[in-house]
């Protein structure tokens, strides 16, 4: 008779130690998957970033040509906005020259800042800016209208 009031009691207690094992190894969970996300994204936007300069520097100087390149950084990062991307021509290459031409512009840079990372974490709406992000090249052939790899 006494082991039957013992384990009437103890009923529960599976119950709620599951519950309180489960609610760490859930919140380890989504952790570990947002960090994987936000890896991924700082990875996205420094590639994105890599292509955009790779982009400018052997498409024409032309400020229009501005668009298809961010059109193709967008494609690679789709959370990407116009407003994160900035191409500058320079000449010399630390100074940014916005009347360079082909014959006179010696690099391009492209930068993205401002691009915020939101995480989907239930109950925990957390947005997180990454840090800016800046590619520099030199001029390789910037007068490339009839190549396929300008827009």
């Amino acid at each position: 008779m006494n082991k039957i009031r013992h384990s009437s009691r103890q009923r529960g207690v599976a119950t709620v130690e599951f519950a309180i094992v489960s609610s760490l190894l859930f919140t380890i969970l989504f952790g570990v998957m947002e960090m994987g996300r936000l890896l991924w994204t700082w990875n996205a936007a420094t590639e994105a970033t890599r292509l955009g300069a790779r982009l400018a520097v052997v498409c024409d100087v032309n400020r229009s040509m501005n668009a298809p390149i961010k059109s193709r950084m967008h494609e690679m990062l789709p959370a990407l906005t116009n407003a994160n991307i900035t191409i500058s021509y320079l000449n010399p290459p630390n100074t940014v020259d916005p009347s360079c031409t082909n014959a006179t512009c010696k690099a391009a840079r492209v930068s993205l800042s401002g691009f915020t990372h939101t995480t989907v974490i239930p109950f925990v709406p957390l947005s997180l800016t990454l840090p800016p992000f800046s590619t520099t090249l030199r001029k390789e052939f910037m007068s490339s209208t009839a190549n396929e790899v300008c827009p």
